[in-house]
């Protein structure tokens, strides 16, 4: 018996196989084509790449793991969160999706909470550009004859289980970035879906990540020569899936993330909202839980932007770097390339260095720009803290953990130590695959959901300590310096 996980991003779609103990069997992976800006602040990309990469990936595993694939039991599915995929009566797909970090929705944010000054309390998070119920009222707006025409809005993943199981489903998690759920109580909220001038109708039904959510499809089961009755689960939003994928599901335990995003997740067992700091408060994938995130837009992007300006490549620039570290710099880097979630909330915020001299070199500028993603961890620690949350253990996933100097700031400004799990891939796609056992199999997710062998621990160094939270203390004063200075 085996179990497939789909992870679905707009760079493209992971497909991996596992088996009941857990291990990988197989992977295969397919490109998407990438998002396009046709504004500032605008990303869009067309929900078929999405499903074209997902049929590519899952081929490759047919070819290569036919054996494998033939055993699979069950599926899940992981995705990109608060995307707006928007279907008319037909299920075809009426505009591009609006992605995650799209901005164009600042002013319908603050209309929605005018129009509904208990939305904050019924959604347990502000009304941000990112989720998706602002880029409806902007749709309705601006697009108003697309939006007489929506018989459904689905997230991306939701939108892949249409066309694989013929099933309008999404799972808790994902649900929770729309803006349209009710956190606290697991449901759509009526309130909420009425200020954008939708109701139940044009949401897909509920399950918990760990459920069955639909079938399969005989189609794809005779196209990958699988057996009949192949369930697919809820599957979960990204960040959820990776948390899933390393055992994060239990009170304290977390993670870092730095990704092309940044997130600092950590599991609760009790709804837990922070609005005023930004933090975002969801469901978890699994039952009778939930987590709460600090959510920094431009992490490795950060550095990917700084690559790009200076022509050398990231793992030159994090490698120089580290080669000549003594400890903060002065440059300082504000990470705001897209704006920020936690803990600004501001989808007009931009980057910006301070600090600069003759003597700023490219290593010094990736030092800072390092500095600076960890100084946003650090906000997002704080106001997780202020919300009453209790972070016992953080595992470091992502690209930017191959980075010891990165790893190592982070776990001095933070002030904790920081697990880096071995090698292997812990994120998204092996939630999913895990999320597929469950539902397949009735298994609980606390015995499914383990964390992995640990490679090394990054203690903190105290030494540096005290230097930093002066760094960290300018780096705070510079937000509302340079907003009151270009707004």
């Amino acid at each position: 018996m085996t179990y497939l996980g789909i992870d679905i991003g707009t760079s493209g779609v992971k497909a991996l196989l596992i088996d009941k103990a857990g291990r990988a069997l197989g992977e295969a992976s397919a490109a998407a084509v990438e998002p396009v800006r046709p504004h500032p602040g605008w990303s869009e990309q067309n929900p078929a790449d999405w499903w074209t990469a997902t049929l590519a990936a899952v081929d490759k595993l047919s070819k290569s793991y036919s054996t494998e694939l033939a055993a699979v039991r069950g599926i899940g599915l992981s995705g990109h969160m608060h995307g707006a995929t928007l279907l008319d009566k037909n299920d075809a797909v009426l505009r591009p999706c609006i992605l995650w970090n799209d901005g164009r929705s600042a002013a319908e944010c603050k209309e929605m909470e005018a129009a509904l000054p208990s939305l904050r309390e019924i959604a347990g998070n502000i009304a941000m550009p990112g989720f998706t119920a602002p880029k409806i009222a902007w749709v309705r707006k601006h697009e108003p004859e697309i939006y007489a025409k929506i018989a459904k809005v689905l997230l991306p993943k939701a939108y892949i289980r249409l066309l694989l199981t013929g099933e309008y489903v999404e799972d808790m998690s994902d649900a929770s970035g729309t803006l349209w759920l009710d956190v606290g109580k697991r449901d759509w909220s009526d309130e909420l879906l009425a200020v954008t001038g939708l109701n139940r109708s044009h949401m897909p039904a509920l399950v918990e990540g760990s459920a069955i959510s639909g079938h399969l499809k005989a189609e794809f089961t005779s196209r990958w020569g699988m057996a009949a009755n192949v369930v697919v689960a809820g599957g979960a939003g990204d960040n959820a899936a990776s948390a899933c994928g390393i055992g994060a599901i239990r009170p304290g335990e977390g993670f870092v993330s730095l990704g092309t995003s940044g997130v600092l997740f950590v599991s609760n067992d009790k709804f837990r909202p922070n609005t005023k700091g930004a933090v975002h408060a969801f469901c978890h994938a699994v039952p009778d839980t939930w987590h709460q995130m600090g959510v920094i837009l431009s992490a490795t992007d950060s550095l990917n932007w700084l690559s790009k300006i200076t022509g050398q490549k990231q793992a030159d620039l994090s490698g120089a770097a580290e080669a000549q570290f003594t400890g903060p710099g002065e440059e300082i880097f504000l990470p705001y390339l897209s704006g920020e979630r936690t803990p600004h909330n501001n989808a007009a915020a931009r980057g910006s260095f301070t600090g600069l001299s003759h003597l700023s070199d490219p290593a010094k500028l990736a030092q800072a720009v390092m500095e600076g993603v960890t100084f946003a961890f650090r906000d997002s620690q704080r106001v997780l803290a202020d919300a009453g949350t209790k972070i016992d253990r953080l595992l470091a996933v992502g690209g930017g953990s191959k980075s010891a100097l990165w790893l190592k700031l982070i776990a001095t400004n933070l002030d904790m130590e920081i697990a880096l799990p071995e090698d292997g891939d812990f994120g998204g796609a092996l939630g999913a695959a895990r999320l597929g056992l469950c539902a397949a199999e009735g298994a609980e997710p606390a015995t499914v959901m383990t964390m992995p062998p640990i490679k090394t621990i990054i203690t903190p160094d105290k030494n540096l300590s005290a230097a930093y939270a002066d760094q960290y203390a300018r780096y705070r004063a510079l937000y509302p310096a340079i907003e009151e200075a270009i707004s």
